[in-house]
């Protein structure tokens, strides 16, 4: 069965923008937000039943010491065996914040894929994908930078490097990047062998499939709308969830998701989405950050069971030129601006990092 982004651990886990209305699938559920005084909060809670979240935006922030900031987005979550909570993003020191499960602040690392100052321009990171597998006795990160001039990088948990490859060792081996070809890395999955997906979302639209050995096997998918084709593979996942190990695959602007065998092999499309950017799974829940104000959930049948945060009139707010990622007067408590990753933790919790300037990780408490 596949775990949970808390362990992506097995070997057995800007485009032009545009709103997209919502198909028949996302009207199988209906959004319920109200506030909550259980424990004493008054944070809104999302969804309803097995499915009720209270809403904690602003996670961590509090704790964050000295000039440390997200700068212009928090842009990944992972979580290791501990419950240790890490954030990819474009601000300073480094390119991930540590946390710990209560949400205080541990360290910051990851300077491999922070940019020096240069023209004016003050050193800022660089991080995007983030996922965390356990090999034998230890954990080690995956981290891709969606920066054509940074390395793909595998790195200990203390921040160590174990290797790195840039765009010439991934052109020799999938002989997919001759001179002026696109290439901007933008997450990482798992195979239930011990090897590896690289997802290059932002630039030739390909997964770049490793074995466990660090061999490249295959490269899937192309450009188009065709199944089997990606417009933007942001983020990819492994789907254990009904037996068979599947890839899915945010296949972003073209508004779904797509599933392949460990051979790359097209296996079905599901669409009903606005602008998905990753996918975790958790028992047999399925989850989705959409960029497009809204957390996803779907059931082991992949049907939708709930749109957390859904608001069509808000939508329309936040998406109206982009200009409100950097208006933080303007949100509201228990409303999505931009998803960008999100994950389960042990206890079912949801802890999502948005796309917006000072970022935001908003942890979603399961209530019931």
């Amino acid at each position: 069965m596949s775990k949970p982004k808390h362990h992506r651990n097995a070997p057995s886990r800007r485009d032009v923008l545009k709103v997209c209305a919502v198909s028949a699938a996302s009207s199988l559920a209906v959004p319920t937000v109200h506030a909550s005084d259980k424990s004493g909060s008054k944070n809104p809670i999302l969804g309803t039943g097995e499915h009720a979240y209270e809403c904690i935006h602003d996670w961590g922030m509090s704790s964050l010491p000295g000039k440390a900031n997200y700068g212009n987005a928090s842009h990944g979550v992972a979580i290791d065996s501990s419950g240790l909570i890490y954030i990819t993003h474009y601000g300073d020191p480094g390119s991930i914040f540590v946390f710990d499960p209560d949400g205080t602040f541990v360290k910051a690392m990851g300077d491999v894929h922070q940019l020096p100052a240069s023209d004016g321009k003050a050193k800022h990171g660089c991080g995007h994908g983030i996922d965390i597998r356990k090999e034998g006795n230890e954990e080690f990160i995956y981290l891709a930078a969606s920066e054509s001039s940074l390395d793909f990088v595998k790195m200990t948990l203390d921040g160590e490097v174990v290797w790195r490859k840039g765009r010439k060792a991934i052109h020799a081996d999938s002989n997919r990047y001759p001179e002026g070809a696109k290439y901007r890395p933008t997450n990482t999955s798992f195979s239930p062998d011990g090897g590896y997906f690289l997802g290059d979302g932002y630039g030739s639209g390909l997964l770049h499939q490793y074995d466990k050995n660090d061999k490249y096997l295959r490269s899937v998918g192309a450009a188009g709308t065709e199944d089997g084709q990606f417009r933007t593979p942001h983020g990819q996942w492994l789907d254990e969830r009904n037996g068979e190990p599947k890839l899915v695959v945010a296949d972003r602007a073209n508004e779904r998701l797509q599933w392949f065998d460990m051979d790359g092999n097209h296996l079905k499309t599901l669409g009903g989405f606005l602008f998905p950017a990753d996918i975790d799974v958790s028992g047999d829940l399925m989850l989705v950050p959409d960029l497009h104000c809204r957390i996803t959930l779907l059931d082991k049948n992949d049907n939708v069971i709930v749109h957390l945060g859904d608001d069509p009139e808000w939508r329309n707010r936040a998406l109206d030129g982009f200009k409100m990622r950097s208006q933080r007067e303007q949100w509201l408590p228990g409303k999505f601006i931009h998803p960008h990753d999100a994950c389960f933790d042990a206890d079912g919790n949801i802890f999502v990092a948005e796309w917006v300037k000072t970022g935001r990780v908003t942890k979603l408490r399961k209530v019931s």
